[in-house]
């Protein structure tokens, strides 16, 4: 297996730090809004990433952080006179829900960081004894970056004079003007945690350096973990001061590879709250079918920046309408569990730092192959059972095609149109055993006259929307 390293800037040959195992790290969501696209862009690819991992055998430990102290959290709170963990509980709910319909799996461990003071109030008084942080006369504690010779050295950033001389005057009471908070004294009566320093809030910084100490590092590894992951607007100043942190304080750097997928631009330019086009992802999902935001985020390589547009997410939909209309033609067969040849390429060709775009021609090939023979060879058992697995490999393997096939074409129909279809249903199936066939034609047509078309299968009778 092979992942481009962001820092080092090339495709590295993968190698856990322990034979078989695998820690990866993934800065999460600051939860007082709802998530965006960017935020969904991110939970995908490293879900796909943990996939591929585990397809290649090894035991995965993957870690996302959920944000539930910040400036911005108490100042919503604030605004709407509302509890904080109140704002921090709906939100994160909402992110949960949302990344579920995505087909986003959980992560194995979701550390707070409202959950992790005290391994932040460690990790602080470790570099205060090591001479890396200090405490001003104001309570506030900061990471002094002249005490680390290799600051700078993960994003590879020069520091402008200008900028530096901005951050001077912004904080007189630092001693460089790089160095950054690790904790925030705070005098009035907003949110405050009691300290070994003093009442006050956290850094952001810090709560990640933190939880990969706490929950997944080991003492005598070079590497605090094996990846550390986030989107490309991280890699400065966040990973960059989480590196310093953990550098600092421990006796290991804090991760063997790093991966950073792109931004997500909405019609060619960056998504921005600022800009008033950050396109929450409720929004999304009430124009378009789950699923097909999933196949539409993954169809372009996570280090890619990403463009979001109506007419690309159309094409998207179309190439899994493909997946679920063979899907349909052997729905209710049983597979078989033997490893196809196209099972072994599909995972080589996203084991190649997730090269979807050969991943994706590799499953229009087996798609145009399997419909072709099936046209041909008709009901021939062993190439319906084979097709059968790689469909559910690519399920398993993406989180493509999970869905009934049938039900999958039914998006954009509402609620009350589809319980009405189901009852209309329910009396037709009744009419049809009670040999009354007249009133089993009334019921067809009067469900086709909803826009449908009508399928009576081996396993149900299904509607799909024309």
């Amino acid at each position: 297996m092979y992942i481009y390293d962001s820092v080092k800037k090339e495709k590295r040959e993968f190698i856990p730090l322990q034979e078989g195992k695998v820690s990866l790290y993934v800065c999460g969501p600051t939860v007082y809004d709802d998530a965006h696209l960017g935020h969904a862009k991110s939970a995908l690819v490293f879900d796909l990433l943990t996939r591929v991992l585990r397809a290649n055998g090894y035991d995965v430990t993957y870690a996302r952080n959920i944000t539930d102290i910040d400036d911005k959290i108490i100042k919503k709170a604030q605004e709407q006179k509302r509890e904080i963990k109140e704002i921090t509980d709906f939100y994160t709910d909402s992110f949960h829900s949302e990344m579920a319909l995505l087909g986003v799996n959980r992560p194995d461990i979701e550390p707070k960081a409202t959950e992790s003071l005290e391994a932040m109030f460690a990790m602080m008084q470790k570099l205060i004894d090591s001479n890396h942080a200090y405490r001003t006369e104001e309570g506030d504690v900061y990471f002094d970056t002249a005490s680390d010779s290799e600051y700078l050295s993960l994003s590879k950033r020069v520091q402008e004079e200008d900028e530096r001389q901005e951050r001077v005057e912004s904080s007189s009471l630092k001693k460089n003007p790089a160095d950054f908070a690790l904790w925030k004294s705070v005098k009035d009566d907003s949110l405050t945690f009691d300290s070994p320093f003093g009442k006050g809030r956290p850094g952001w910084h810090l709560e990640c350096s933190a939880m990969i100490e706490k929950h997944l590092a080991t003492d005598d590894a070079p590497f605090a973990i094996d990846i550390h992951g986030g989107g490309a607007d991280l890699l400065f100043p966040h990973h960059e001061n989480e590196a310093a942190q953990t550098r600092c304080s421990s006796n290991h750097a804090l991760a063997n590879y790093w991966m950073h997928n792109g931004f997500v631009n909405i019609n060619g330019e960056k998504m921005s709250k600022s800009l008033g086009n950050s396109f929450f992802l409720k929004d999304a999902l009430k124009e378009y079918d789950a699923e097909v935001l999933r196949f539409y985020l993954l169809s372009t390589h996570y280090r890619s920046n990403f463009n979001f547009n109506t007419e690309d997410l159309t094409i998207a939909k179309k190439r899994l309408d493909k997946i679920y209309r063979l899907k349909k033609r052997l729905f209710g067969l049983a597979d078989n569990s033997d490893t196809t040849e196209f099972q072994t390429k599909l995972l080589e060709a996203l084991s190649d730092d997730m090269n979807v775009s050969s991943a994706l021609a590799l499953i229009e090939e087996m798609l145009s192959s399997a419909n072709e023979t099936l046209d041909t060879a008709g009901k021939h058992k062993a190439l319906k059972k084979e097709t059968i697995s790689n469909l559910k490999y690519i399920e398993t393997l993406l989180g493509f095609g999970v869905k009934n096939p049938y039900e999958y074409f039914q998006f954009g129909v509402d609620d009350a149109t589809q319980e009405k279809l189901a009852t209309l249903i329910e009396q037709r199936d009744a009419a049809k055993k009670e040999k009354n066939f007249e009133e089993s034609d009334r019921l067809r047509d009067e469900i086709l006259a909803f826009g449908v078309n009508l399928m009576d299968t081996p396993v149900g009778t299904f509607w799909e929307k024309i």
